[in-house]
């Protein structure tokens, strides 16, 4: 059986972007007979907002998006990630990183612009580690893959190569947070038995590290399904800095969802080219 799975950060509204995913996911879990899956990744306790995750559910139901199950929130998964960053440790594959985000900014001038800094390995080899000062655990990447050996994945029916080693030293706990994103999504989507993840391309990078997590931990690896992004009629992505509409905002003004919804399916709204 298929099962897909919807899965937002309440640190925001919803935006156009998102509504073309979920529906994306949620159609293809339905034409399949399958069960389609909402998650609230909430592990990110500075920015994530009850009022939010209400919104989220009514700007899904406005759309017409129904779930199977109750509604995981990650924060009521708090002992999962650490059992895992506990046999992450074991391995040896984890070490402390004391570094700021100036420091590694600073030490990673060459990273292109706009692009996230890898790290350069500063506290990879110290020899003193010291748990009383704020650090995040970051994943040992020429470890990991050393250990894990070559890795694939499936996108849209095609061989990727993983190629982790690209994403330098990750970070799989932080400062602030139990739980990386990379961590935590890997863990629920394996517990939750998803078996295509429905995504936008942007996130396409990110499943280099998922495929190498997937390996270490001993789960099993989903059929992915990378989508185009949505964008506008200048061909910039719709995102909520680009100044994007939040559904709850058309909802308010009293937008028909099921049309808009409608107009997704159908590629009326500008986007990309791609197999959703």
């Amino acid at each position: 059986m298929i099962v897909t799975r919807f899965a937002p950060s309440p640190t925001g509204r919803l935006h156009l972007g998102h509504a073309y995913s979920a529906i994306l996911a949620h159609d293809r879990a339905r034409a399949a007979g399958g069960r389609f899956l909402l998650r609230i990744e909430d592990i990110d306790g500075t920015r994530s907002r009850p009022e939010h995750v209400e919104t989220i559910i009514a700007d899904l139901a406005w759309l017409g998006l129904s779930w199977d199950g109750e509604v995981v929130h990650q924060s009521s998964r708090l002992p999962a990630y650490a059992a895992a960053l506990d046999r992450l440790r074991d391995m040896g594959l984890l070490y402390r990183c004391y570094c700021t985000r100036a420091e590694i900014a600073a030490a990673s001038l060459s990273a292109p612009h706009g692009a996230e800094p890898l790290y350069p390995g500063t506290c990879r080899s110290l020899a003193e580690q010291h748990s009383d000062r704020p650090h995040c655990w970051r994943l040992d990447m020429v470890r990991a893959v050393q250990a894990a050996g070559p890795l694939h994945w499936r996108d849209h029916g095609q061989t990727i190569a993983a190629d982790p080693l690209s994403a330098g030293d990750v970070v799989l706990a932080r400062k602030d947070a139990p739980a990386s994103y990379h961590l935590a999504v890997t863990i629920d989507d394996a517990w939750q038995g998803v078996t295509d993840v429905v995504r936008g391309q942007d996130l396409f990078a990110a499943t280099h590290v998922h495929r190498l997590l997937q390996a270490l931990l001993g789960l099993p690896t989903p059929a992915y399904h990378h989508h185009a992004l949505l964008t506008g009629p200048d061909g910039v992505r719709l995102a909520k800095r680009h100044g994007a509409p939040a559904l709850a905002d058309l909802r308010e003004r009293g937008a028909d969802g099921l049309a808009l919804a409608a107009q997704l399916r159908a590629g009326r709204v500008p986007i990309g080219t791609g197999d959703p």
